[in-house]
């Protein structure tokens, strides 16, 4: 089977998919350089990999012509699937003239997060329109799936759950839970990443933990509305910047936990991040959170927008260094289990299948009539 990969986001993502799915298929890889540079050292030779410069959305001409070199590329690859990343502003657009070939896409998020700007440059209905082009249609959790069938007027009998692949690099130990008692937040910081319910949550942490840190990693929305809620700012370490892969593997090797207070959710990357460096993981009960955290065993779920029982569970955890570590492994355990790449491949690989047959089915009915 010959697949192409057409990315403009998700770096790591996508190069540990194509590289798993080289195993079993040939692959052509297609995304942005910048966004594959950091794991290019990861990706498999067996990857047929062709980047392309991304323009700024407000390019239309740049944008255009990128959409033609990518159909020519794949007219030259001539794949039996292709396997588009989301979607984009400009290219969904070119997702009608792939129809000669079986489409599968990812959705990684079925609706726009409340702040979230980056994604609201663009239009759901554009997202919407991109992800009915699909025969196949790939998610990370049944919650997402029933989005997709009820809000997009998507076939549920197309629409299958996939995990999110595992993202990071395992730590050679989990000595960090011998030091000091530090709460990692990490990712782009928007409204629905529940970020000031965190920040409510620390003086009832530090009352029962003296010592504890809440360290704050990424960028987003303007930073300063959630300095002027730190009651204790001396308790906060902030990395309000982009975080390098360095920094980003640093950071979770130093956690003794990882917090997600989102309000709303679809899937998390952080949370196979978190898995990979064998930190427990506390979050909420919104969107598909609840399918990747065992509530229990691999961390603690918290109702959204409860700053007391955010603080309850970390304290929890922050308290009890054995069970700290236990349920990190847990976490790593459940990812390889669910999530390893090549458990990931397989069943992407099975959705290719499922759209090749249908292909197949639909030509041979036209042929008959």
């Amino acid at each position: 089977m010959r697949v192409a990969i057409i990315s403009f986001d998700f770096g790591e993502y996508c190069v540990r998919l194509a590289g798993a799915l080289s195993h079993m298929a040939d692959v052509l890889l297609l995304m942005p350089h910048q966004l594959a540079e950091p794991y290019l050292s990861d990706l498999n030779p067996r990857v047929n990999f062709q980047p392309f410069d991304k323009p700024r959305l407000r390019e239309p001409v740049r944008q255009i012509r990128l959409g033609i070199d990518l159909l020519r590329r794949l007219e030259a690859f001539d794949p039996d699937v292709v396997h588009v990343q989301h979607g984009h502003l400009w290219f969904n657009g070119f997702l009608p003239l792939l129809r000669s070939r079986p489409l599968v896409l990812t959705v990684h998020d079925a609706r726009h997060h409340a702040g979230d700007r980056a994604s609201q440059k663009t239009p759901q209905a554009i997202m919407d329109f991109g992800f009915r082009q699909a025969a196949q249609v790939i998610v990370h959790a049944a919650q997402v799936k029933q989005v997709v069938v009820r809000e997009c007027a998507i076939r549920p009998e197309i629409v299958h759950v996939v995990p999110h692949i595992g993202l990071g690099t395992s730590p050679d130990s989990i000595a960090a839970h011998e030091n000091a008692p530090i709460v990692l937040f990490f990712g782009r910081i928007w409204a629905y990443k529940g970020l000031e319910y965190l920040i409510r949550a620390e003086p009832f942490i530090t009352a029962e933990v003296p010592d504890a840190k809440i360290v704050i990693a990424g960028e987003g929305e303007d930073f300063a509305r959630y300095l002027r809620m730190m009651v204790h700012p001396e308790q906060f370490i902030v990395h309000n910047e982009y975080v390098s892969e360095d920094l980003c593997s640093r950071l979770f090797r130093q956690a003794s936990l990882v917090a997600l207070p989102y309000i709303e959710a679809s899937q998390s990357g952080v949370i196979p991040l978190a898995y990979t460096s064998m930190k427990p993981v506390v979050a909420t009960t919104v969107g598909g959170l609840p399918e990747m955290v065992d509530d229990g065993r691999t961390g603690y779920l918290v109702p959204p927008r409860d700053e007391r029982a955010l603080a309850s569970a970390i304290v929890r955890l922050l308290g009890n260094k054995s069970l700290c570590r236990e349920m990190g492994i847990n976490g790593k355990r459940k990812l390889d289990a669910e999530c390893a790449p090549a458990v990931v491949a397989h069943q992407t690989l099975a959705v290719y299948n499922r759209a090749l047959a249908d292909a197949r089915s639909c030509a041979t009915m036209a042929t008959s009539h």
